[in-house]
């Protein structure tokens, strides 16, 4: 059989890496836990709801599997929360960093006992190698981190490094600038507080709208049934007042019958009273002419 030339032999070697690229299986599930408590768990559905209701228009995801290289379905990372600018909300199986166009351009790491050091070593070289601009990490309870770190901290990209953002005391804490998202961020008990930088306004928990709108529906229901214990009251006097309108009708009409009834007894005494009358002075007139 003759060799092929070094052209066609290369043309087919790529093709032959290509359909085995394109043949490689991304699980969308690593198979772990979101969380390992409810701290942890509290904090990222937090924070990725807080930051959809900040960023209506960016992609905000939870624990998604995301791959950095097409073609390696080895040892993906699941960020707890990330944030991709500019790519649309719809929804994806996983995070494929070639098919964006992009890496994530923010990502948290919330803190748990058995992540934490990767948090601090592995996955922030790793984050810093894909380019993400900006990664954040955050201690919950706090005590996970070791001894004199910060339970937030804010990373910013820099000549392939992460560097400290600037932060500044506010509301009785430390509040970071997130330049990438427009937000300040800051330690709001055991979650985070995103605040819009522009306006100066705090986010809501999604907890405080979830309780707001609980309470607008609450209340919606009290007007409900308050509207309708005033028609059943409305009811229950109209019903009444009818009642009362059609016993007078028959008083009237009973006042009526007897007022008839009187008048003809009395005529008929009358008739009676003229009739004795007319016998009496015929009996007078009678004696008058033939006296005893």
């Amino acid at each position: 059989m003759p060799t092929p030339p070094p052209a066609a032999a290369a043309a087919t070697a790529s093709n032959v890496r290509a359909a085995r690229v394109e043949d490689v299986y991304y699980p969308c599930s690593d198979g772990k836990p979101m969380a390992e408590n409810m701290w942890q768990a509290k904090a990222i559905m937090n924070a990725a709801g807080d930051l959809g209701a900040a960023l209506p228009t960016a992609l905000v995801a939870a624990d998604i599997l995301m791959y950095p290289e097409e073609g390696n379905n080895k040892n993906p990372i699941a960020p707890d929360v990330l944030v991709a600018l500019g790519l649309g909300t719809h929804n994806r199986s996983s995070y494929f960093v070639w098919k964006e166009g992009k890496p994530p351009d923010w990502v948290l790491e919330v803190a748990s006992p058995s992540t934490q050091a990767d948090d601090l070593g592995v996955k922030r070289c790793r984050y810093a190698a894909m380019g993400v601009p900006e990664y954040w990490m955050f201690d919950p309870k706090g005590g996970v981190y070791p001894p004199g770190t910060p339970r937030l901290q804010g990373l910013k990209l820099a000549d392939g490094e992460y560097l400290p953002l600037p932060s500044r005391l506010a509301d009785g804490g430390r509040m970071i600038h997130s330049e990438v998202l427009g937000l300040d961020v800051r330690v709001d008990g055991e979650l985070l507080r995103f605040r819009d930088a522009a306006t100066g306004r705090d986010v809501p928990h999604r907890s405080d709208v979830q309780a707001a709108a609980e309470r607008a529906e609450a209340q919606v229901k009290r007007e409900a049934a308050q509207r309708k214990a005033a028609e059943a009251k409305a009811e229950r006097e109209a019903a009444r007042a009818d009642r009362q309108a059609a016993r007078a009708k028959q008083e009237a009409a009973r006042a009526e019958r007897q007022a008839a009834r009187a008048i003809r007894e009395a005529s008929a005494r009358a008739s009676a009273e003229a009739r004795v009358a007319q016998l009496e002075a015929a009996l007078r007139r009678s004696r008058v002419r033939h006296p005893p």
